[in-house]
């Protein structure tokens, strides 16, 4: 339904509904709008020339992060390609470099403009490549769970732990209140730590990521965890409730890897005799349970690399990685099959193609800056905290 004809009913579109038509700007949330000026058309056969240009007349003065989840013509112009912390200091890594162009989504430009000098620019070649799951709490949103474990008696033995696919403002919530970040691949030693500082856990944003570190490595058990459900009065929860459990887990989810199902897994299991089936932390927990391997972006990528000539695959992640590594490593003799059968693709990882990159690098070759993502210095040091502190974990 267009805006003309809601009009015509006498029905206004929601603020939601406006965000996603790219007519209005959230500054709080992963979702943005389109970037200003004219892209390039798709069609333009000298796209790639364009880009390879711009970067040349830029030297080193640019600095392009590609992650694993970016579009193949994105990635081919990418320095350094990992996850988004890896990418974030490689960046800061980079201190002669004037612009970083993080090719991911507005949490991972974020985390690099924390981390990068203040001389540095971040620049997201298109504000509207954003995070459903980060989108998934909000500063107020956490605040207000907070006052709710507050009046349950219990906030002074919580300790936050906030996953690094989170909003700079729920990074520097989890640093104000004694709390530290995490990744896929520390997700254990996050925990570990956090307990060693107190008697709970509020994990946020992904559920999953949450449960399946307490339980799978750490020997927790189900009724350990309870789930907090911010649309809900107290999260849905009791007092009782909240004092009983271990791990307050966020009702936040990705949107690709909790596509995946039990069901998935028995039917690629059917269908190709002798597969490893290796998925994603972020994955459902009855899909992590039924897998063969668990592991984060790198994990996987270093798994496939070591696996033997022959051996089938199924992997449960995003399908442009899937389908990078199974032309990859086809060569080899390694069959290597999206876990799904349908067609996955992180969608806001996908807003990132040619044409913004193109408009990106063109622009700041003309001297034009455009799309920088910046972090306010409060903001900024409570996150850096919570941050310093993960990388102070053995």
């Amino acid at each position: 339904m267009t805006t003309a004809q809601t009009t015509e009913l006498d029905v206004q579109p929601s603020p939601l509904a406006l965000l996603l038509l790219g007519r209005e700007a959230d500054p709080r949330s992963e979702r943005g709008v389109e970037c200003p000026g004219d892209l390039p058309s798709p069609s333009d056969p000298d796209l790639v020339e364009r880009a390879r240009a711009a970067k040349e007349k830029l030297g080193d003065k640019v600095f392009v992060l590609g992650h694993h989840y970016q579009r193949d013509e994105v990635i081919q112009f990418a320095d350094v390609t990992g996850d988004s912390f890896k990418l974030a200091r490689d960046a800061a890594a980079r201190p002669e470099a004037e612009y970083i162009v993080f090719c991911g989504v507005h949490f991972m430009a974020e985390s690099a403009d924390i981390l990068t000098s203040d001389d540095q620019k971040v620049v997201l070649p298109d504000l509207a490549a954003g995070c459903s799951m980060a989108d998934m709490a909000t500063a107020e949103q956490v605040a207000e769970c907070w006052d709710v474990l507050t009046e349950a008696g219990i906030a002074e033995q919580v300790v936050p732990v906030s996953y690094m696919n989170s909003s700079a403002d729920i990074k520097a919530f989890t640093g104000k209140h004694g709390g530290t970040i995490c990744t896929s691949s520390n997700a254990e030693k996050a925990l570990q730590w956090a307990f060693e500082q107190g008697e709970k856990v509020l994990f946020l944003p992904d559920q999953h990521l949450g449960r399946n570190t307490a339980v799978r490595d750490m020997g927790l058990s189900l009724e350990d965890c309870v789930l907090y459900n911010p649309h809900k009065p107290n999260g849905g929860l009791t007092a009782e409730q909240l004092r009983d459990a271990k791990m307050i887990l966020w009702r936040g989810h990705c949107s690709v890897h909790g596509r995946f199902s039990l069901e998935s897994v028995e039917d690629v299991r059917a269908r190709i005799p002798g597969v490893n089936v290796l998925v994603h932390p972020e994955c459902r927990h009855e899909v992590v349970a039924a897998a063969d391997y668990v592991g984060s972006t790198e994990y996987i990528i270093k798994a496939l690399e070591a696996a033997p000539a022959g051996s089938k695959w199924a992997i449960g992640t995003e399908l442009n990685l899937v389908r990078r590594l199974a032309n990859r490593f086809a060569p080899e003799g390694k069959e290597i099959v999206f876990l799904d059968k349908t067609v996955c693709f992180c969608s806001t990882m996908n807003r990132i193609d040619l044409p913004h990159l193109v408009w990106t690098l063109e622009s700041l070759a003309e001297g034009k800056l455009v799309n920088r993502i910046e972090v306010d210095k409060e903001t900024e040091a409570f996150a850096k905290l919570a941050l310093e502190r993960m990388l102070a974990l053995p």
